[in-house]
Parts: C-alpha cells; structure tokens; sequence
C-alpha cells in the first residue's frame, strides 16, 4: 500500500513529465516555463490568500495554464471538481484540502525544477 505522499508524487511526476513532453509537439502545449514557475507561485499564493481564493484567482486569469494546473491538482488530491468542493467545504474539510493541496504542490514545485528546469525565480536551471 502507498503512502499518501507516495501517491502524490507518482501522479505529478507523470503529470509534469506529460508537460515536458508536450512541449515538443504543438498539440495540447502548455509552456513548461509558465506551468512551472506556477508551481512555485501558487503555494505561497494559498498561504496568503487562502485556497479559495488562489484557486479563484489563478482561474480568473484565463491563461490555459494556470486551468491545467488546477486541474492537475485536483486530480492529484482526488478532487476533480476543486474549486466546486472548496468553494462548497464547511471549516474542517476546508483546512483538510488546503492541507493536502500544499502538500501536493511541495512535489509539483519540486519536479518542476528537477524535470521541467525551472527554479523558484521562474527561470530556467543551468
């Protein structure tokens, strides 16, 4: 049996390998660099503003990124509709998703910097 962890950093690991990946072909193309260093941004995000409204905001933005991200996410954690459960979440299921949110995005911002070579300042790793 896998630990939660475990099972988070499966998933994004092939999630952010199949936006690696994408990159090289033009069908379906997120920009590696943008999702990347919206992995960096998003936690601190969350911690500032709550995951509500970080969810809202990044959504609001209407870039294709930060749409996939969140879907991502919500895959991650197993909630596929995110921003419906969280926006619906009474007090104590709301700090349990936030909670495993932060968690899941302490693996994205790492396998976006050790696959997708992009560092905590958005910019590309020698």
């Amino acid at each position: 049996m896998l630990t939660r962890e475990q099972r988070y950093a499966a998933k994004v690991y092939d999630q952010i390998c199949n936006i690696r990946d994408s990159s090289k072909s033009e069908k379906g193309f997120i920009d590696p660099k943008k999702y990347g260093a919206l992995c960096h941004k998003l936690p601190v995000l969350i911690r500032t503003s709550g995951l509500t409204q970080a969810l809202v905001f990044v959504q609001a933005r209407k870039e294709q990124v930060g749409k996939q991200l969140i879907g991502d996410l919500g895959q991650t954690i197993d909630q596929p509709n995110l921003i419906d459960v969280v926006k619906k979440a009474e007090l104590g299921p709301y700090m349990r998703l936030t909670q495993q949110a932060l968690d899941a995005l302490l693996w994205y911002k790492r396998f976006a910097q050790s696959e997708l070579g992009v560092a905590h300042s958005g910019e590309e790793q020698d």
